[in-house]
């Protein structure tokens, strides 16, 4: 199953069930999703990102892979929807997509065994880690560098367990053109060993989404630039950005 938040033509905000035919099952109604503004699939307190989780990435940046799993956050200001416009930081030169699956978080956890972490999971959805490269490269805490305002583009679905297969692609593509290429079962450190690993340390909500590392490939961002980030089994998040230098 495939759920998705959207805002109808009244301005309601509502959650329905999302088929592949672009429909829009909630509250009764049908609706078709090019006729609504589609949200993020949920309203996380934090995001909790991994850095370096796959070894090509660390890679290609010129990192050792982490030991355990390297953790940073954004807050919620970062979120972004399907469809929207991220206004990228005036005066930065590298800005990058990072194509990643996200976990999305059912229910308040604290200490979560590897074991129980299916437990917690709502579902995934697509996140496009935007990274400003300038300020991360000077900072150790990454505040300028990755948690800028619609810094965190995520959605267009909630897409229940059962749906993403445990080896599903990660891709990103702009305007059109592929720019990486990956799959789950690369990654360093695996969902239930990130989830044990964050729980150890802070309690997760409900809605609140684990962003799990990007594959390698990542590229430049400018302005006018279509982004897609496309997930095997929960689809495809698209949106635009624009620099205002």
């Amino acid at each position: 199953m495939k759920r998705i938040r959207f805002r109808d033509p009244a301005g309601s905000t509502r959650v329905g069930e999302y088929d592949e035919s672009g429909t829009i099952e909630a509250a009764g109604r049908t609706y078709d999703v090019d006729a609504v503004d589609v949200l993020p699939p949920c309203e996380p307190t934090k995001i909790v990102c991994i850095g370096r989780n796959y070894a090509a990435h660390a890679e290609e940046l010129g990192n050792d892979v982490p030991d355990r799993p390297l953790l940073f956050l954004k807050p919620p200001n970062a979120l972004a929807g399907h469809g929207d416009t991220v206004t990228l930081p005036a005066g930065k030169e590298s800005i990058e997509h990072e194509a990643e699956l996200g976990v999305v978080i059912g229910q308040q956890c604290r200490n979560v065994d590897a074991a129980d972490a299916e437990d917690v999971i709502a579902g995934y959805t697509c996140v496009n880690d935007v990274s400003n490269r300038d300020d991360q490269r000077r900072e150790q805490n990454w505040v300028r560098g990755k948690a800028f305002d619609n810094a965190a583009p995520i959605g267009p679905v909630l897409a229940t367990p059962e749906e993403v297969p445990d080896d599903a692609s990660v891709r990103s593509f702009v305007n059109g053109e592929r720019r990486q290429d990956g799959s789950l079962d690369l990654m360093i450190f695996e969902i239930p060993e990130l989830i044990a690993e964050i729980t150890t340390y802070l309690t997760l909500e409900p809605g609140d989404v684990i962003a799990t590392g990007t594959p390698e490939g990542v590229g430049p961002l400018t302005d006018g630039d279509a982004v897609a980030i496309e997930i095997e089994g929960v689809g495809r998040l698209e949106h635009s950005v624009v620099r205002r230098d």
